[in-house]
């Protein structure tokens, strides 16, 4: 069976995305453990992150470093923490979390949010990105 991610990727389960392309795509994740906590995830469902292949590695990087400037505009955090955990859906994902300390990267700090603030979140981050000259964010396949 499709991992919940590749459900939502293929658009059988609802998701906010921020990015979206052949490789990967980034949404928020539905439990945030602070605002603007997402998630970059290769479009190929692979299970374990050390099996990804080197070019793909190197894309879902390049897309989280484009949506951490992003983070920062949107949130002003004094970091972007990135955390591969990998047990709670067999799908490689990277989380992106604003943080300001290392306890923000606390997954007992999950929330259960609401889909109108998921939205809200996703729309700041496209528009940043687009602020950002990294893609056009507002591209109809993301809303």
């Amino acid at each position: 069976m499709a991992s919940i991610f590749t459900q939502i990727i293929n658009g059988d389960l609802p998701g906010h995305f921020i990015w979206r392309d052949d490789v990967a795509v980034a949404i928020m994740t539905i439990a945030p453990i602070k605002p603007g906590h997402c998630l970059v995830i290769p479009v190929e469902e692979i299970n374990h992150w050390d099996d990804v292949p080197e070019e793909i590695t190197a894309h879902l990087m390049a897309v989280a470093s484009k949506l951490a400037k992003a983070q920062k505009k949107v949130y002003s955090p004094e970091r972007v923490g990135m955390m591969v955990a990998g047990i709670e859906v067999p799908h490689t994902h990277y989380h992106l979390v604003p943080m300001d300390e290392i306890a923000d990267l606390d997954f007992a700090l999950q929330q259960q949010a609401e889909p109108e603030a998921l939205a809200a979140e996703a729309a700041k981050l496209r528009r940043a990105l687009e602020d950002l000259g990294f893609r056009d964010a507002s591209a109809p396949d993301l809303d």
